[in-house]
């Protein structure tokens, strides 16, 4: 019998055309039906340089299901080459062709000389997510577009962080880790981003490491790289927001790069102080607020469950309750996710569960007893229950409904009193 999924967080795999969209100067080529686009475009700053509504699509149909699609590939291939401007053109495929047994492949190798560079990532729904499909375009750039080198860049570091637009904050998170290893003396290098696109695809196997800041995207992505082209990496496995995090994620990037003991603890020292002095500012509002209780659950992917669940317990002392992981994580990552949740500081150890149906997560949700007004962080599915539990709700994750983004970010010092002020403005609220 089919299952019902209610409300799921995330997109099929050819969702990762938003990946492309987040490179500048970057097309993504749809080999799929009509509508395909449009759908998975949620319109929250996905325009940009190219429209998902004017995607190059070949809008397979009937005819093309019987005697195949691709002839038509290429001819869409060839004409986006003529009439749009841009400097790397992705081919991504859908359902339909791949079953069918299209060699989307193949077409693409025809286009090898041309002036700008082709590549492919197989991309249909029933491969996976979007999560997954991020990562195939990742795949792709490695395997079909970057060579090998000898010559590398000294202080050089690929980022490596979550999926562009999938995560509300994917700018200004990937801009603000680029600030931070800065001010280690290194020199930051990511795809995704104004003014990044191409030129710093070309850098990718220069760079003397690769940085992957996730629970699991991508960690398939840098073990490929490291076998392929040489580059040793280093995983962190949680996004670092706060000082407590932070500072920890700073030491151990300065002593994978051989960074000077003395400078990054100089570094650290600078911004705790700072950080430490905003909180200190408003002590009393933490510690004698009656609005918010102590118990928290995060309802997000696993990057921002881990990430803001390690924040809120060890940064502001709050005691997590259960949290919900929906981006339907791999099973071969989920024991050591886990086990991340039970390393918080003070001895606490949260529960963690997987989970892509909302229907159960707010079943979950409401039988728990968070002793007071508990505090909610997750997708706008997740308001209304929250809501109905007379508790403190903030949009951190898709969908997001409630809030706009067009350069925050929640990463790093900065970052993590941003998200202090978040929550506490939605608790102020009350008073009002």
């Amino acid at each position: 019998m089919a299952k019902l999924l209610d409300k799921q967080r995330y997109k099929c795999a050819l969702g990762a055309m938003q990946t492309v969209q987040a490179i500048e100067r970057a097309i993504p080529i749809l080999h799929s039906g009509p509508g395909c686009a449009q759908k998975l475009s949620d319109g929250n700053g996905s325009s940009g340089y190219f429209s998902p509504n004017i995607f190059p699509c070949t809008s397979i149909n009937e005819k093309d299901v019987v005697f195949g699609g691709v002839k038509k590939l290429h001819s869409t291939i060839e004409n986006s080459l003529k009439v749009i401007d841009a400097d790397l053109y992705v081919v991504l495929t859908g359902c339909i062709p791949e079953i069918v047994g299209d060699d989307s492949g193949e077409v693409v190798s025809e286009f090898a000389d041309a002036d700008k560079p082709v590549i492919y990532a197989p991309t249909a729904g029933f491969k996976g997510n979007n999560y997954r499909g991020h990562e195939q375009i990742i795949d792709a750039i490695i395997d079909q577009y970057t060579k090998k080198t000898d010559k590398k860049e000294k202080g050089l570091v690929n980022i490596w962080a979550d999926v562009p637009y999938q995560d509300l904050y994917w700018l200004g998170n990937l801009r603000e880790l680029e600030k931070l290893i800065k001010e280690l003396g290194l020199t930051p290098n990511t795809i995704f981003g104004y003014q990044r696109g191409i030129a710093n695809i070309d850098k990718i196997a220069s760079a003397e490491f690769n940085l992957l800041i996730s629970p699991w995207v991508s960690v398939k992505n840098v073990k490929k790289m490291e076998k392929k082209l040489g580059i040793p990496y280093l995983h962190y496995n949680t996004l670092p927001i706060g000082a407590f995090e932070t500072s920890k994620f700073l030491r151990e990037v300065g002593k994978f790069a051989g960074v000077d003991e003395n400078k990054v603890e100089a570094v650290i020292t600078e911004h705790e102080s700072y950080y430490y002095y905003l909180i200190e500012r408003f002590a009393d509002l933490f510690l004698e607020n009656r609005v918010i209780n102590k118990q928290f659950s995060v309802v997000a992917d696993a990057q921002y469950a881990l990430g803001i669940t390690k924040f809120l317990t060890n940064d502001l002392g709050l005691v997590p309750a259960k949290q919900f992981i929906t981006d339907d994580t791999p099973k071969e990552y989920r024991e050591a996710i886990t086990e991340e949740f039970k390393k918080l500081n003070y001895g606490i150890e949260a529960e963690v569960v997987f989970e892509t149906d909302s229907y159960k997560i707010h079943e979950q949700i409401k039988s728990h007893d968070y002793h007071g007004y508990p505090l909610v962080l997750g997708g706008y599915y997740d308001k209304e229950v929250t809501e109905d539990l007379k508790g403190n709700f903030l949009n951190i994750s898709w969908p997001v409904k409630d809030k706009i983004v067009l350069n925050d970010a929640i990463v790093g010092y900065e970052g993590g009193i941003r998200l202090i002020e978040d929550i506490y403005t939605v608790a102020s609220q009350r008073f009002n």
